[in-house]
């Protein structure tokens, strides 16, 4: 039997599932089990958005240029990862339609 209220988010990069245990506290140097990338990054914090200036909703954030690199960010907050919003993918899947004649 599953526990359906484990807590658990999305690396950005494969989007699996990563179970969270008690307290989970994502430090700099933090990867994904699976695929070993960063999670301490722009793409996994919840002020992550490629709409916005910087591509960070945080204004006072310094500017991270590697968005998927391990970072030092103060204000970086857990998301979720892939569930923070629609994929490059996606988006390009969307304007392909939006587009087509």
């Amino acid at each position: 039997m599953s526990d359906s209220n484990q807590a658990s988010f999305k690396c950005y990069h494969c989007q699996k599932s990563i179970p969270v245990f008690g307290s989970f506290k994502v430090t700099r140097t933090e990867e994904c089990p699976y695929c070993s990338r960063s999670l301490h990054c722009c793409k996994m914090c919840k002020f992550y958005d490629q709409r916005v200036y910087n591509e960070c909703l945080e204004p006072l954030a310094d500017r991270v240029v590697d968005k998927e690199k391990a970072n030092f960010c103060d204000y970086f907050t857990l998301s979720g990862g892939g569930s923070s919003g629609p994929s490059k993918d996606d988006l390009v899947n969307s304007a392909d339609a939006l587009f087509k004649k």
